[in-house]
């Protein structure tokens, strides 16, 4: 197919190559403002089960339903954001400058 229309465009290598950019472009546009928009409610991108009220069923551990906070300082599972474990080390990529700046 795209030698079939590599043969078909005029003005020898100079307008294949304009002529191919024009098709492409074309194409582009088309896609964009044509199929695209027309395709978009078909697609279930924006089928999302999330609600800000939290209407669900309870949580197994009895914690908030809407994985809020328990009035904690932000923690959904209880305890204080300093409770995590981190599985790395955040000091040896974060090193403290010394008092030249380097």
């Amino acid at each position: 197919m795209y030698a079939w229309i590599w043969r078909k465009l005029p003005f020898g290598t100079p307008g294949k190559l304009i002529g191919s950019a024009l098709l492409a472009g074309l194409t582009v546009v088309l896609l964009w403002y044509v199929v695209f928009p027309w395709a978009e409610p078909l697609l279930p991108f924006d089928d999302v089960q999330v609600t800000e009220d939290g209407g669900g069923t309870e949580p197994a551990d009895g914690g908030p339903a809407d994985g809020g906070t328990d009035g904690d300082g932000g923690d959904p599972d209880g305890g204080g954001a300093d409770d995590y474990e981190l599985p790395y080390d955040t000091e040896t990529n974060n090193p403290v400058p010394d008092e030249n700046g380097d």
